[in-house]
């Protein structure tokens, strides 16, 4: 008979030494820690974890589980872990975690149970405390040349300045935001947290509607032996705004761009492109934006017929070579309220 010389020293199975099971029941195989900690902020939600605060990504369950997952601490040999979690909340700032834990330790099967506590600790963030207290480092504000700037610049302005916080914070730039964006008697002012953000936005807001830039710093103290500025970024848009038509030399254009005392314009009769001097231009017609859509009555011979949207009357207009009405369509006229005649623009 042969004698078995390799056993497990605790239970008498051949192994050569101490078997799986034995080792796997020797082991600690993982702990939990009695009480998790998060600093988050109550008004955005924003998470602290060491000195830095970032914009939390998922919604409280998954955060909960992350939490839960992170009181856990596994033996470097466990295989395949796994834990099922059961939450209740016992105060506004505790949750109370069951857990079942389980994996594989050396090819054998384990499982356990714990508990621990989630703790919320309420704290205002970087940037909600500098919105509170009225922080800012920059202002934008949008003005324009012998006019107050239209609903649509400002509406345009507005929500350029909403597009671009989006854009910068999602990038990680959480003190670039806007605190204010006011309407005045002279156009728009946007106060942001940033002066990056405000250079980044005044130079959006020019290439969309045009116009010019000034800055005007002023000193307002130091942080870390850095010099800290509040700048007014100043905007003056031009006289004229995309979509103006005016009048010049008693031929109607749609304003396409301003710079330098020029328009770039389209010329509504005969549809080309041209560039007028800005002190041309002898009065404001409309604005595209705000044209009529009326209905094309009847073509005949050079002229369009079209219905007064208003008074439903019959009104004719020279047809012009770079537009093509179809009868029974429509068609997009501004109306000159100097001659009451209709200007179509598309």
């Amino acid at each position: 008979m042969e004698i078995l010389r390799s056993v497990c020293p605790q239970c008498g199975k051949p192994s050569a030494g101490l078997c799986n099971e034995c080792r796997a029941a020797g082991t600690e195989w993982f702990t939990c820690d009695p009480r998790v900690e998060t600093v988050y902020c109550p008004v955005c939600d924003s998470r602290k974890q060491g000195k830095t605060w970032s914009d939390t990504t998922v919604d409280r369950e998954a955060l909960l589980h992350e939490l839960a997952y992170s009181a856990l601490h596994f033996h470097p040999d466990l295989r395949r872990p796994e834990a099922e979690f059961t939450f209740r909340e016992t105060s506004p700032n505790r949750t109370a975690v069951a857990a079942e834990v389980r994996g594989l330790l050396y090819g054998v099967p384990v499982a356990g149970t714990c508990t621990t506590r989630i703790v919320w600790v309420r704290e205002q963030c970087d940037r909600c405390n500098r919105i509170s207290g009225g922080y800012y480092e920059g202002i934008i504000q949008v003005r324009a040349t012998d006019r107050r700037p239209s609903v649509r610049e400002i509406d345009r302005a507005a929500g350029i300045a909403g597009e671009l916080e989006t854009s910068l914070q999602e990038s990680g730039e959480r003190l670039s935001f806007v605190s204010k964006v006011e309407t005045t008697k002279d156009g728009l002012d946007i106060v942001v947290g940033s002066n990056r953000m405000g250079q980044l936005l005044a130079g959006e807001i020019i290439s969309a509607l045009g116009g010019r830039l000034s800055t005007h710093p002023k000193l307002v103290g130091e942080r870390d032996g850095k010099k800290l500025y509040r700048i007014t970024f100043l905007i003056r848009l031009p006289r004229y705004q995309r979509g103006d038509v005016v009048v010049s030399h008693g031929r109607y254009f749609e304003v396409r761009s301003a710079a330098q005392g020029h328009l770039q314009v389209f010329d509504l009769q005969d549809g080309t492109n041209r560039v007028v001097r800005e002190d041309e231009a002898e009065r404001l017609v409309g604005n595209v934006g705000d044209a009529e859509r009326a209905l094309v009555a009847y073509l005949d011979d050079g002229v369009i017929g079209i219905l007064d949207p208003k008074t439903q009357e019959a009104v004719e207009c020279r047809a012009l070579p770079w537009l093509h009405p179809e009868e029974g369509g429509s068609m997009l006229a501004i109306r000159d309220g100097e001659t009451g005649q209709f200007v179509p623009v598309g």
